[in-house]
């Protein structure tokens, strides 16, 4: 029988993805390593494991001890897992511009997370690096595994993942793409990689706000380049020791908004579900594309899965209020904009002339039919010309709900007007949606006529 022992032998021999749509107008062969298949989710899988054999290998760490590392996510969620296999604690810090959904599964895999702030020196005892160090000096049988330092970082991707890329292309790579944070991913796949063929051409992607790019091109560590930025996953404002930048040909700086419109595409286009530093991988590949030719086989790394990111690059209005996606407008701009707010109904139980005069006196086409406080269908001009041209109706007492239609359908505040065509017809002129203080609004054809 073909059993793993346990989760920790599935990380690695993740596969190797043609990529097509997204790169259609690029003449070379653009392959994915689509890390998201380890069973964290992320490549930082392979490392965490690795730091973990050493650290036990050392004697740095004893069973039943703590785990304690300063992460962005990725790396404490593998370590997490491995806590769990081989029965440790871990305290992971992390800085509050990771996205909530990192902090709950690290929660979630029985890991403490400590949430520190970003706009601060590296130095400063309220960064994540400064309480990572602090809590391993103050508790017993714990060991701080530091992955900007920890060598073992590199030689995770040393032993597997530059192997499997040079395996999985036959030796035929020409160019490997790959975020840079820690500096373990880039560092050991690409010294592999060079030893097998040293005219591979290793391209980083660094992103703006970090130190990265400045100091490979002139030695010079600047701090007036640290700011900050919304990027997960790479760039630094620190030189860690895994980085060896004698191994990368060339740093790409790539914008918050471009890494997270290119993760959006990927999904789109590929069907492959990313992290925000896959999407910056992907756009700092196609901004340097036009130094491909159809000769060249291109591998790009995709760290981690976009699960992490659906309160942040896959939700339109996180992307919207950070100038993202060209702002929409919705049914709640439509209401702010309209002068007359008021919400105008007739009950079932009106007689239909009363509702003739109301929608004559207000010179609106449709009304809302309620019953008390609840909306149980509605009433347009096509009904009331059908029961006026009606000669053995018309002298009749009738009563509203003996002609009204269906409800007008309902809608969310913050739905894009050009979602309205999904409902709004001939049948539907108009739809219903309510406020944050629950108040009720009609939106008609007329008024959207009169915003667009």
């Amino acid at each position: 029988m073909k059993i793993y022992k346990d989760i920790l032998e599935t990380i690695g021999n993740t596969p190797m993805v043609q990529l097509n749509q997204i790169v259609k107008d690029i003449p070379a062969r653009i392959l994915a390593k689509v890390e998201t298949f380890n069973p964290g989710h992320s490549i930082k899988d392979r490392m965490a494991v690795r730091m973990l054999d050493q650290a036990e290998q050392d004697g740095k760490i004893k069973p039943g001890g703590t785990i304690i590392e300063c992460t962005s996510g990725n790396t404490g969620m593998g370590l997490a897992i491995a806590a769990c296999v081989r029965g440790y604690r871990c305290i992971f810090t992390t800085n509050d511009k990771q996205s909530k959904e990192k902090i709950d599964i690290l929660k979630a895999l029985g890991a403490e997370v400590v949430v520190c702030p970003t706009n601060v020196e590296p130095t400063d005892p309220r960064s994540y690096y400064s309480v990572a160090e602090k809590l391993s000096n103050q508790i017993q049988n714990s060991y701080w595994f530091n992955q900007y330092d920890n060598l073992a970082n590199t030689e995770a991707h040393y032993e597997s993942t530059g192997p499997e890329i040079w395996d999985q292309t036959d030796g035929k790579i020409t160019h490997l793409v790959v975020g840079v944070g820690t500096g373990g991913t880039v560092s050991g796949t690409a010294r592999y990689l060079k030893e097998q063929n040293p005219d591979i051409k290793i391209w980083g992607i660094d992103t703006y706000g970090s130190v990265f790019k400045k100091y490979h091109e002139t030695g010079e560590f600047d701090p007036k380049e640290i700011y900050p930025y919304i990027t997960e996953g790479i760039g630094e404002d620190i030189l860690p020791k895994n980085v060896d930048f004698t191994l990368i040909d060339h740093f790409e700086k790539v914008t918050d908004k471009d890494g997270a419109l290119a993760a959006r595409k990927l999904a789109k286009l590929e069907g492959i579900l990313l992290g925000y530093s896959a999407g910056s991988a992907m756009a700092g590949l196609l901004q340097m594309a036009g130094q491909l030719t159809a000769d060249d086989v291109v591998v790009i790394i995709f760290h981690d899965h976009g699960s992490r990111y659906v309160g942040k690059i896959y939700n339109d209005d996180w992307m919207r209020e950070r100038g993202f996606l060209d702002a929409e407008l919705s049914i709640k701009n439509l209401i702010e904009s309209k002068v007359d707010k008021r919400f105008v109904a007739v009950s079932a139980t009106d007689n239909i002339r009363s509702a003739i005069e109301t929608m004559r006196d207000l010179d609106i086409s449709q009304m809302p039919v309620m019953d008390g406080d609840k909306i149980i269908g509605s009433i347009t001009e096509a009904q009331l010309i059908q029961f006026l041209l009606d000669e053995n109706r018309r002298e009749q007492e009738v009563f509203v709900k003996e002609i009204m239609g269906a409800p007008f359908p309902e809608v969310e505040l913050n739905t894009p007007l050009s979602k309205l065509s999904q409902v709004i017809s001939k049948q539907n002129p108009a739809v219903i949606t309510r406020d944050q203080t629950g108040n009720l609004h009609i939106i008609t054809q007329y008024d959207i006529i009169q915003n667009i």
